[in-house]
């Protein structure tokens, strides 16, 4: 993203204005000080990114069945801007709490769920019924007087006659926001009757359920609140996990801070913004200036927000902090607007097959089963390398099942033009114009030539390229190369070691001739089956983990594990003597 010089002066005119009168603003003041820092220069974002964020023109966004990643965020942002969380008494009787709420309004949904305590969510139906609320809401007294009077839309439940004291439990039912543990997870695919249900069932239990979807909308919409305080008109959305249709329940919450959408740059207007504005050194200092306050402000007066840290120094500057309430470890940014546009490609893709999404959900549970990924960052392969790797597979078929990004970008028509600091980031978003293969393979063929194809993949000289979706040769020196689908001159897995790569292809060489054994890839038992078979073997812990090359690999074709796995399930088959 490129900040142009009509959002640098809205940004500017909110510093000179926006000042808390009150005896406790000392800590602001000196972090705005630090950030009065903005240049007006002609840098701006390019028209054509600018017009691929703009809303549709026609009115219609939903082609075929599908909903576009632009629809689906207005639509949550909108039902987010309804809606506030509400931390409960542990035994709150349901009628009374939303009868209790209804005095203020209509109420269009509602869940519970649990995380340092018990919660609610309630959208209501109107924006005036969430400010009804608010009004009636009462600031708890302090001890100290230079708290600072945040009206968030974060509340906690005080009214013990909405609690019922005559039962124990509450009854209330809540909503998971966490994937259930692996080994338990491991017994129920057991009882499935085939790879490809096993398959389905692992998608439809790890990925983001609605409730989830909602809350994290509803995290972004009272981090605006905070942030609109000094620019006004701002929004800050999800991207990544949160919204690509890839995200597992307990992922982390990406977030950026949208500033393109403010008023103001109408040259015919015969009224001008008084402002005041300051030097900076670099659209990249501009950056890490915002970031500053509002890590700031996030960190003294953000409701629920603990842990912050402010990451100014990394390639994408960043304000990192935890959010209790919801349980997500959060991640702020405002200068990584392709990263949107990565974002976007993928919900893309996820939409075009339903199978690509749950080949994507496999490979990435499997992955992070055998510590090929990680949540600490490292030498690990990432969840977005993986998710390429995945795509590349499907567009490597011999009916291919998804598109090039050089084909999508060849059907995008005129709005959708977007160049993002040099980075061509076309492709089309009318699901409609894309015409997709007839390919038939289930997902367990799929799954089965995905660890096959990866097993035998030559690293060593060939570099992954979904933008023509064939192999070429490796620009650079580097164990595992896939390249950016927009920086093209950047390599997603450039952290990536030998020794990394070297598990993983062992890993899908195992893998592989697991699912090609009768003994593993066939269901036993009836319904209640209980004995890991098919894609619940792939889950059980391995021995590859010693495996220094790939060369000591193909000299080994059947590991200890493998053997060792087949006795025990002989042994397990038998009846017990005592």
């Amino acid at each position: 993203m490129r900040l142009s010089a009509s959002v640098l002066t809205a940004m500017a005119s909110s510093f000179a204005v926006c000042r808390l009168h009150m005896r406790g603003r000392v800590v602001l003041v000196r972090s705005l000080q630090k950030a009065d820092t903005f240049l007006q220069r002609s840098i701006g974002t390019d028209v054509a990114a600018a017009q691929a964020e703009a809303p549709p023109r026609d009115g219609s966004d939903e082609k075929d069945g599908c909903k576009s990643l632009h629809a689906l965020q207005v639509e949550r942002q909108e039902q987010a801007e309804r809606s506030v969380l509400i931390n409960c008494q542990s035994r709150t009787n349901e009628k009374k709490f939303l009868k209790y709420l209804s005095n203020h309004g209509d109420i269009k949904k509602y869940f519970f769920y649990e995380s340092y305590g018990l919660y609610a969510v309630v959208e209501f139906a109107k924006r005036e019924n969430v400010a009804s609320l608010l009004e009636g809401a009462v600031i708890p007294s302090v001890s100290h007087e230079s708290t600072v009077p945040f009206k968030s839309r974060l509340l906690s439940l005080r009214n013990l006659s909405l609690v019922d004291l005559s039962n124990q439990q509450s009854g209330l039912q809540c909503q998971p926001q966490t994937t259930i543990p692996i080994n338990e997870f491991i017994q129920r695919l057991s009882k499935e009757e085939s790879i490809d249900q096993q398959i389905t069932s692992l998608t439809e239990a790890y990925q983001l359920t609605e409730e989830n979807s909602r809350l994290r909308f509803l995290v972004c919409s009272l981090l605006k609140d905070i942030a609109a305080a000094y620019f006004p008109e701002c929004t800050i959305k999800p991207f990544g996990s949160s919204v690509n249709g890839f995200g597992k329940l307990g992922c982390d919450l990406d977030m950026f801070l949208d500033l393109d959408g403010i008023s103001g740059r109408n040259p015919k207007s015969g009224l001008s913004l008084e402002y005041q504005m300051k030097r900076a050194n670099s659209e990249r200092a501009v950056t890490q200036s915002i970031l500053s306050v509002i890590g700031e402000c996030v960190d003294q007066f953000g409701p629920g927000c603990v842990g912050v840290q402010k990451i100014l120094n990394a390639r994408c500057p960043l304000v990192r902090f935890a959010h209790q309430p919801s349980g997500f470890q959060c991640d702020l940014t405002a200068n990584n607007r392709v990263a949107m546009k990565s974002t976007e490609l993928l919900y893309l893709y996820g939409q075009l097959d339903p199978r690509v999404r749950s080949l994507v959900f496999t490979v990435r549970c499997w992955a992070r089963a055998h510590g090929v990924t990680s949540s600490i960052p490292g030498a690990w392969i990432s969840n977005f390398s993986l998710t390429v790797m995945v795509l590349f597979f499907l567009q490597k078929r011999s009916i291919p099942i998804i598109p090039t990004l050089e084909h999508l970008r060849d059907l995008a028509g005129p709005a959708d033009k977007s160049v993002i600091e040099g980075n061509d980031c076309t492709f089309v978003s009318d699901f409609s114009k894309i015409q997709l293969k007839s390919n038939t393979e289930t997902l367990e063929q799929l799954l089965c030539e995905f660890f096959e194809f990866y097993a035998t993949f030559p690293f060593s000289r060939m570099s992954l390229n979904i933008r023509k979706g064939k192999e070429q040769n490796k620009p650079e020196v580097a164990p595992l190369h896939i390249q950016n689908p927009f920086e093209t001159s950047l390599n997603v897995s450039k952290n990536v070691n030998a020794t990394q790569l070297d598990r993983f292809v062992a890993l899908c060489q195992e893998s592989s001739w697991l699912l090609q054994q009768r003994e593993t890839n066939t269901p036993r038992g009836g319904a209640n089956m209980t004995t890991a078979w098919g894609l619940a073997t792939l889950l059980l812990p391995s021995q590859v983990a010693g495996i220094k090359s790939r060369k000591k690999r193909r000299r080994e074709p059947a590991s200890e594990r493998i053997k060792g796995l087949l006795e025990s399930l002989k042994n397990k088959n038998q009846p017990k003597t005592s």
